[in-house]
């Protein structure tokens, strides 16, 4: 008889937090039975030989692909499960989360299930999101009104369960059937805009992602590092996914607004936002893992 689920958790120099998280696990399931793999993108830190002495979960060892190509390598390797919970490996789960997270999935339409994600000291984390809009490209979000705000602030809105259209990628349960009917993550992206990707690919098949408050994981944040070149990744990748779903018109425009979004950022925060619109506006800037170098408009 298989697993319940396999746990997917895709690591890059995460020697000094993911053995806390395969720590969480055992309680987290609370009886449920896991096939629990870790893909390791090619640490420079030991994360794999850590991994590897293990005997609660399973190692492969992968070249750094890019992150969903990470979350597709672990779940082609896992036991063939009826769900698939992927996880950062800067996470912690609460006792007794998983199985909430489950009954949730097995509600009518719902691909995706996101837990309620809580800082490490103890405060609520805003992780669900709108879908990315012209309005919403304005860099508005300070507003916190929907029409101009991808960010789901309002503290009431996190304290029931909701359908959302997208939610942070730390910790998202997405049934089997969800996964193959999408066709995996695209890889393409190589790191960010990837379970933004995959949740809105769902929705337009027709599987929803549910938000379940009353599974609460913790969040430490920032294990693999924010630079310049990851920060240009963000962003040329937001282009690049809404330019896939719009008309090349809206593509250009929202490429505009997030360009003149970034440079107000670049007077305001410094070199992270300069290295951005550099990237934007001279494809040659550009991260080659994205493969978008020889065109303006990333796509």
């Amino acid at each position: 008889m298989g697993s319940d689920l396999a746990v997917v958790i895709v690591t890059y120099n995460s020697a000094h937090v993911v053995g806390n998280l395969l720590d969480t696990i055992p309680a987290a399931l609370a009886g449920l039975t896991a096939d629990v793999v870790v893909v390791d993108n090619g640490s420079a830190d030991g994360t794999a030989d850590m991994v590897a002495g293990r005997g609660d979960c399973r190692l492969v060892r992968s070249e750094n692909d890019g992150y969903s190509a990470g979350i597709n390598r672990g779940a082609r390797e896992a036991k063939d499960p009826p769900a698939i919970l992927v996880l950062n490996p800067d996470v912690l789960l609460a006792p007794g989360c998983v199985p909430r997270m489950l009954a949730a999935l097995r509600l009518p339409g719902t691909g995706l299930v996101a837990p309620q994600v809580r800082t490490p000291d103890g405060a609520l984390y805003r992780s669900l999101r709108r879908e990315p809009t012209l309005a919403r490209a304005m860099g508005l979000n300070f507003t916190g009104l929907p029409l101009f705000s991808e960010y789901v602030s309002a503290p009431a809105d996190y304290a029931t369960p909701r359908v959302v259209d997208w939610a942070l990628g730390a910790a998202l349960l997405i049934s089997r059937e969800c996964f193959d009917a999408v066709g995996g993550w695209d890889e393409t992206y190589f790191l960010y805009s990837e379970e933004t990707d995959f949740s809105l690919a769902a929705r337009d098949l027709g599987f929803a992602t549910r938000y379940e408050p009353a599974a609460v994981l913790t969040h430490i944040g920032g294990a693999s590092g924010q630079n310049e070149k990851t920060h240009a990744m963000q962003i040329v990748n937001r282009v690049r996914l809404y330019a896939r779903r719009h008309s090349r018109p809206a593509a250009w425009l929202y490429y505009g607004l997030t360009v003149a979004s970034e440079l107000t950022w670049a007077v305001r925060a410094g070199r992270r936002s300069v290295f951005a619109v550099l990237a934007l506006i001279r494809p040659s800037r550009r991260p080659a893992e994205l493969g978008c170098s020889d065109r303006l408009l990333p796509s």
